[in-house]
């Protein structure tokens, strides 16, 4: 029980902090704890070409490509300390070997022309000390940051901040709608922090992915589990799903719209075209038959007597109101949808009811009946 309370989980970097016996820290990499994390599905498989470079992940979604300058043998898991921009940083190797091709590929990198920042070495006691003394300043650095943004009367909202780990510098995430002149901010934080300040600008989408959480649906976030480039979203792509334009149903937790969205727009649109497009009610024997609803998926069309009414509708297939259609420009009325057989519509199952104690009785009486039913076809 005391192991598990010393235990520290840093999801935001994917790793355990323990101490052991005399008291120095210990870092563990956890696989599953990370964010928008990368699965090596060439794990095990030996390539010489770009042996030496590595991913290694930072808090949150930061992560980039370094090169093994030290000559230390790297793996996946281990603490390195790597080349910054000024100062080093300490971070945490999360892919080796030739899956790290693939990811450099897929992120557009070109290892001909790109100048890697090196991997100095692995991480000593002394810097993951040094580490852990910056991570613990980052909650107290946000909350009077924005206590002074809030006194300077900027319009921005500091989401997140995070510590170089060697403790010299930050970099101070923010969400603002517009452009925002934080040249005063930078010098008040300077001298209230006494560190090197970056800011860098996030989207609400970009914040939700950071801070994380459950949807809807009842998964995590996408933005917080996979997604990485966000593309823009448009009520359209509610439009072609037929969805209702719900802004409390559409939008998600971050208040912009729904990632989810984008993803069967493309399916709809296939099944759209191969759909008939009606401008005009379709004229048939005992008049004319208007379309008032559509399964798209299905590529099913109802049709209703009667304008803006869903009593009494008749489905249609696309290919038959095509033909329909057909038939309605050369003259020709077809028969009445009247005559057509009575569709069988798909049957929704409630679960009203369903926890009643007494859901079993009929059942019970229903078999006693039979035992009764039988009993006296034997006596007879």
């Amino acid at each position: 029980m005391n192991e598990n309370e010393n235990i520290k989980f840093d999801c935001s970097r994917g790793c355990t902090v323990t101490r052991n016996a005399s008291g120095e820290p210990v870092c563990t990499y956890r696989r599953g704890c990370c964010k928008l994390e990368d699965y090596d599905w060439l794990e095990g498989v030996s390539q010489e070409q770009f042996s030496d470079i590595f991913e290694v992940r930072f808090k949150n979604t930061r992560k980039g490509f370094y090169r093994n300058g030290c000559g230390q043998s790297v793996k996946m898991g281990d603490l390195v300390i790597v080349e910054a921009q000024s100062g080093h940083d300490l971070g945490i190797v999360t892919l080796e070997g030739p899956v790290v091709a693939r990811q450099m590929q897929c992120k557009g990198v070109d290892p001909a022309t790109t100048e890697f920042r090196r991997i100095y070495r692995k991480a000593r006691i002394f810097d993951i000390e040094k580490w852990q003394e910056a991570i613990a300043r980052e909650q107290e650095t946000m909350i009077r940051a924005r206590q002074i943004a809030a006194e300077l009367g900027l319009e921005m909202k500091i989401g997140d901040v995070e510590f170089q780990g060697d403790g010299t510098k930050a970099i101070f995430y923010y969400i603002a709608d517009g452009r925002v002149d934080f040249r005063q901010l930078i010098k008040v934080f300077a001298e209230e922090f006494r560190i090197r300040i970056e800011m860098k600008q996030i989207g609400a989408r970009q914040e939700a992915g950071l801070i994380g959480g459950l949807g809807v649906c009842g998964r995590e976030l996408c933005c917080a589990n996979y997604i990485t480039n966000f593309k823009s979203i448009t009520t359209a792509a509610a439009r072609t799903q037929d969805l209702s334009l719900n802004p409390q149903k559409l939008a998600g937790q971050c208040g912009k719209l729904k990632c989810c969205l984008n993803y069967e727009v493309a399916t709809y649109l296939d099944a759209q075209s191969r759909l008939p497009k009606v401008s005009e009610p379709l004229e048939f024997e005992d008049g004319q038959a208007w379309l008032v609803k559509t399964d798209i998926l299905r590529e099913i069309m109802y049709f209703s007597y009667e304008k803006n009414s869903l009593v009494d509708i008749y489905p249609l297939e696309a290919s038959e109101v095509r033909e329909v259609i057909k038939m309605n420009r050369n003259g020709i009325k077809p028969e009445s949808l009247r005559l057509e057989p009575e569709p069988s519509l798909p049957e929704f199952v409630s679960a009203v009811g369903d926890d009643s104690i007494t859901r079993f009785d009929a059942k019970l009486r229903s078999g006693k009946r039979k035992k009764n039913r039988k009993k006296k076809s034997k006596e007879q």
